[in-house]
C-alpha cells in the first residue's frame, strides 16, 4: 500500500538483478539523489512503461457509463432491505461514475437522499436533493422527492422553508390533473400528515451544531511559540549531532497539555482493500473502502460524497473541498489514478508535495536542487543552461544572488523559525544511504516512470522558479520527489481515526484504531521516538495534536512512539522493527529496563504452571517458577495448545458476527476452562474472552453479566497497557455503556468519571467518546430520585 504493488516491485528487482556489474555499482555508490535519479531514469525502457500501465489499467479510476445503473439497482436491493447504509454507499458509487447534468447522477442523489432520510441525516438529505435538482431530476418524480424535503425541513425545525415547500407541493398537485388517481392519493394523504407534522414543530428552533469547526477552534495551543509556531510556548527546539533536531520542555507540563497542533502538509487517503480488476469476480466493486466514506482531501468522515467530474475514484465531503483539491493538486492527478495507485501511497505523496509547493515559495529548495544537478560530472550543457537559468531567475536581493545563506537549524527560515511548509519538510531526513541500492532503484524508477507520464500528459505546471518549456524542469521534480519518497520511510506519520462496531441496538460499542490516510507532518517529524513515549497523538480531520500522556518535567524531551510500544512487542521484536524501518537501535528507558527483567517475558505473554498455577520461565523448555514444584514443559507445545485455543475464540467471535451469541458464551467459557490449565490470569487472550463473553451477554441484554466479564477484562488491559493508557479509556467508556444500559447508576457515574479523565488526556474535550459519556452523565443526573422503599 505504502510502496508499488508486487508485481511492480518484482519486475523492477528482476531488472535490477540483470543489469551489468558496472551499472549496479555506478547506482550503488551514487553520493547524491540527482546522481541516483538520471542514472535510473536513463534505464527506464518503454518496454518497463507498457508492462506499468497495463498494471495500472487493472484500477477502474475513470468514469464507466454502465457502472451507474449496477450501482443504483444494487442500491435499490439493499434498500428494500432496509438497510440503509449500504444502499448510500451503493448510490454514492453510481454517483462517481456519473457525468455531470445526467440522469444517472440525479436518480443516484435522489435514491441517496432518501436513504440518508432513514438514517435521520436530515441535513445531508436536503443537500442531496439539491443536487439531484440541479442535475435535472426528471420533473414527473419530483413531488415524492419534495415531500421527502418538506419533512426533513420540519424534522429540523425550519417553519418558515417548509411551509414554503409544504405550499409549493399544493400548488403542484392542483396544476398537474393529470396524476393517477391512486399516486395522488398517496401524495395527498402524506402531504396531509406533513401539515400537521409541521404544525406541531411550531415551537421547534433551528440548530446546527458545527462539531468539527469547534473541535478546532478549541483547541488552542497554551502561549505562542516563535521558534516553532506550531508548537506550545511550552516547549522549544533543540539540535545535537547525536539526536538531531527534537523538542524539549521549557517548563513543567501536566497530563493533557496540548503540545503541537499541526495540520498536514500533505495527506493521501489510504485506498483500502481495493484489489485490481484482475483480482475480481466482478467487474464493478460492491465493498465499502474508506475511500467511499471519508473526504479525500480533508478526511472528514461522510456518507454523503460529492465525487470528481473527471474520475470516479476521488470524491469529496463538499464542493468546497473537491474545488479546493482540484487547484491545489487534483487537477494534476485526475488522469493519474491507476498509476498512482499501482506505485503506492508514498509516490502519491511525493508528487503531491511538489504539486503543493508550487504555492509557496520553494526558491531555497530549488537552489539546492539544482546546485546537486550542476555538481554532477556528467551534466549535460541543457541541463547547465537550466541551472543557470534557475539559479538567475530566483527573487531576492542582487547580492545575494545565487548564494545558499543556510539557517541555524535544517528546515529552519533565516530567522530561525521551524514552519509547517515545503522548506521544513524538504530537510527531513531521506537516509538515502540506510536504503538498499535495490530499494533506492526501485524508488527511482518508479519516479521516472511518474516522471515520463506526467511529461507525456503536459499537465505539470513547476514552480514559478521552474522557467516552463525548458525541457528538463521534471528532473528538477524528480530528484525532489525521490527524496520524499525515501523520507517518508522513516517520517511518514499514519493518520488514524477512531472506528466503532458493535451492537446498534444494545448500544454497546467497541472500538479499534485503524488507518485512514499518510501525511507528512514536519513539526511532529521533531519528535524522538521512546517504547514508552511521554506523548500521545489524536487526530481530527487532517490536524494532528500532541498532547502529554503523563508529567514532563522542565528541560525533559518530548517523546513520540513510531510504533513498536512496550505494551506490545517484546524488546527483541521492536529492536529489529525500528532498526529495518528507522535505522536505529533504541536505547530509551524501556529498553534498558527489559534487559534487566525476569525470564517470564511480559506478563500478558505469561504461560503458567498446571500443577501450582505458578508462571513458567526460561527458553526453550519452561520450568515452574515454584521452588517446591517441579513441573517442566516445552516452549513448543505450549505455543501450539495457544494456537489451537485462538481458532476456538476466532470461531466463538464468528458466532457473534452471525447474531448466535448463546452459542458463542458455551464455547467461550469452555476455552476459558482451558486456558486456566496454562495460561496467566493476565494473559492477553485471557482478557480477550472476558471481552468476548461481555458483548455476547450485552447482545442478550445481560448487562449485569457483561459488566461483570468486562471488569475482568479491563484488570488484563491495565496489567498490559497501564491505568492512563488511552487502551483503558476506550474500555472504561464501554464499561460506562453497559452499566448505563443496565440503570446501575452508582457504578455508570463513577466509570464515567473514571473514562473522561483518562481520554482526556489523550484526546481533549472534542473526542467522540467523551462527548457521549458527557450526555449518558447528563441523562443519568436529570433522572428522578428512586423512592426510598418502605422501613423493614
Amino acid at each position: 500500500m505504502d510502496l508499488p504493488v508486487d508485481e511492480w516491485k518484482s519486475y523492477v528487482f528482476q531488472k535490477w538483478s540483470l543489469l551489468p556489474k558496472s551499472i549496479q555499482v555506478t547506482i550503488s555508490t551514487a553520493e547524491t539523489l540527482s546522481d541516483i535519479f538520471l542514472h535510473s531514469s536513463l534505464l527506464l525502457q518503454p518496454e518497463d512503461e507498457m508492462f506499468l500501465q497495463n498494471l495500472s489499467r487493472g484500477y477502474l479510476v475513470e468514469k464507466d457509463p454502465n457502472a451507474p445503473l449496477f450501482y443504483r439497482e444494487e442500491g435499490n436491493k439493499k434498500f428494500q432491505q432496509k438497510d440503509y447504509m449500504g444502499a448510500t454507499v451503493l448510490y454514492s458509487k453510481g454517483i462517481s461514475h456519473s457525468r455531470p447534468h445526467t440522469a444517472d447522477i440525479s436518480l443516484c442523489y435522489a435514491n441517496r437522499s432518501a436513504a440518508l432520510f432513514h438514517l435521520g441525516q436530515h441535513e445531508m438529505c436536503l443537500k442531496d436533493i439539491m443536487r439531484a435538482q440541479m442535475h435535472g431530476y426528471p420533473e414527473r418524480l419530483q413531488p415524492k422527492m419534495m415531500l421527502r424535503k418538506a419533512e426533513c425541513l420540519v424534522t429540523l425545525g425550519r417553519r418558515q422553508e417548509a411551509s414554503q415547500t409544504i405550499s409549493d407541493l399544493e400548488s403542484s398537485f392542483a396544476a398537474k390533473p393529470t396524476l393517477a388517481a391512486a399516486q395522488f392519493q398517496i401524495l395527498q394523504t402524506n402531504l396531509c400528515r406533513l401539515k400537521m407534522k409541521a404544525q406541531e414543530k411550531e415551537s421547534l428552533t433551528e440548530t446546527f451544531p458545527a462539531a468539527l469547526t469547534k473541535a478546532l477552534e478549541d483547541m488552542d495551543l497554551k502561549g505562542e511559540n516563535g521558534q516553532v509556531p506550531s508548537a506550545s510556548s511550552s516547549v522549544s527546539l533543540r539540535t545535537d549531532p547525536l539526536r538531531g533536531r527534537y523538542l524539549v520542555a521549557t517548563k513543567d507540563i501536566l497530563p493533557g497539555e496540548l503540545l503541537v497542533k499541526e495540520d498536514a502538509f500533505v495527506s493521501v487517503l489510504h485506498p483500502g482493500e481495493m484489489p485490481p480488476l484482475r483480482h475480481l469476480e466482478s467487474k464493478w466493486d460492491t465493498r465499502v473502502t474508506n475511500g467511499d466514506l471519508y473526504c479525500h482531501r480533508c478526511l472528514d468522515h461522510t456518507l454523503a460524497t460529492v465525487p470528481c467530474d473527471g474520475c470516479s475514484y476521488a470524491k469529496y465531503c463538499s464542493h468546497d473541498c473537491m474545488q479546493q483539491a482540484w487547484d491545489l493538486y487534483h487537477s494534476v492527478e485526475c488522469s493519474l489514478g491507476g498509476l498512482l495507485l499501482t506505485l503506492g501511497v508514498f509516490c502519491h505523496i511525493a508528487l503531491r508535495s511538489t504539486l503543493v509547493a508550487r504555492f509557496e515559495d520553494a526558491s531555497e529548495v530549488i537552489r539546492k536542487l539544482c546546485g546537486e544537478i550542476r555538481n554532477r560530472d556528467t551534466c549535460s550543457p541543457e541541463r547547465e543552461t537550466l541551472v543557470q537559468t534557475l539559479t538567475c531567475d530566483l527573487g531576492g536581493e542582487s547580492e545575494n544572488k545565487g548564494k545558499m545563506l543556510e539557517p541555524p537549524v535544517p528546515g529552519c527560515d533565516l530567522n530561525g523559525k521551524y514552519e509547517s511548509n515545503y522548506n521544513a519538510v524538504f530537510h527531513l531526513l531521506p537516509h538515502t544511504g540506510n536504503h538498499s541500492p535495490e530499494h533506492r532503484f526501485l524508488c527511482a524508477l518508479s519516479v521516472s516512470a511518474l516522471c515520463r507520464r506526467l511529461e507525456a500528459a503536459s499537465c505539470y505546471k513547476p514552480a514559478a522558479a521552474v522557467p516552463p518549456g525548458s525541457g528538463s524542469e521534471l528532473d528538477v521534480w524528480g530528484v525532489a520527489m525521490l527524496k520524499h519518497v525515501l523520507q517518508l520511510h522513516c517520517n511518514a506519520q499514519a493518520i488514524t481515526t477512531i472506528q466503532h462496531t458493535g451492537s446498534k441496538e444494545n448500544s454497546v460499542t467497541n472500538s479499534r484504531q485503524v488507518r485512514l490516510a499518510t501525511g507528512i507532518f514536519p513539526v511532529i517529524s521533531l519528535l524522538n521516538h521512546s517504547c514508552s513515549p511521554n506523548t500521545s497523538v489524536s487526530f481530527i480531520s487532517t490536524v494532528a495534536t500532541v498532547r502529554a500522556s503523563q508529567q514532563i518535567g522542565k528541560g525533559q524531551e518530548i517523546l513520540h512512539c513510531y510504533g513498536p510500544h512496550q505494551s506490545r512487542m517484546r524488546a527483541a521484536e521492536r529492536q529489529q522493527k525500528l532498526r529495518s524501518q528507522y535505522f536505529f537501535d533504541c536505547s530509551c528507558a524501556a529498553c534498558q529496563n527489559e534487559k534487566h527483567s525476569a525470564a517470564t517475558g511480559p506478563r500478558w505473554e505469561a504461560f503458567c504452571c498446571r500443577s501450582c498455577g505458578a508462571l513458567m520461565q526460561g527458553d526453550d523448555v519452561l520450568i515452574c517458577g515454584s521452588t517446591s514444584c517441579t513441573e517442566s514443559v516445552s516452549r513448543d507445545h505450549l505455543i501450539s495448545r495457544l494456537q489451537d485455543l485462538q481458532q476456538q475464540v476466532g470461531m466463538a467471535r464468528k458466532l457473534l458476527r452471525n447474531d448466535e451469541p448463546e452459542r458463542a458464551i458455551q464455547l467461550l467459557l469452555g476455552c476459558q476452562r482451558d486456558a486456566q490449565s496454562f495460561l496467566s490470569g493476565e494473559h492477553s487472550l485471557v482478557g480477550e474472552m472476558e471481552d468476548d463473553l461481555a458483548q455476547a451477554y450485552a447482545a442478550l441484554g445481560d448487562w449485569q453479566k457483561s459488566a461483570t466479564h468486562l471488569q475482568k477484562s479491563l484488570q488484563v488491559v491495565e496489567v498490559r497497557h497501564g491505568p492512563s493508557s488511552v487502551e483503558m479509556g476506550h474500555e472504561l467508556f464501554k464499561l460506562a455503556q453497559l452499566f448505563f444500559n443496565g440503570f446501575a447508576i452508582p457504578e455508570a457515574l463513577n466509570t464515567i468519571q473514571r473514562a473522561e479523565r483518562v481520554l482526556m488526556v489523550h484526546y481533549g474535550p472534542w473526542n467522540d467518546e467523551i462527548q457521549e459519556l458527557r450526555k449518558m452523565k447528563s441523562c443519568l443526573l436529570d433522572l428522578p430520585p428512586i423512592p426510598a422503599g418502605p422501613s423493614v
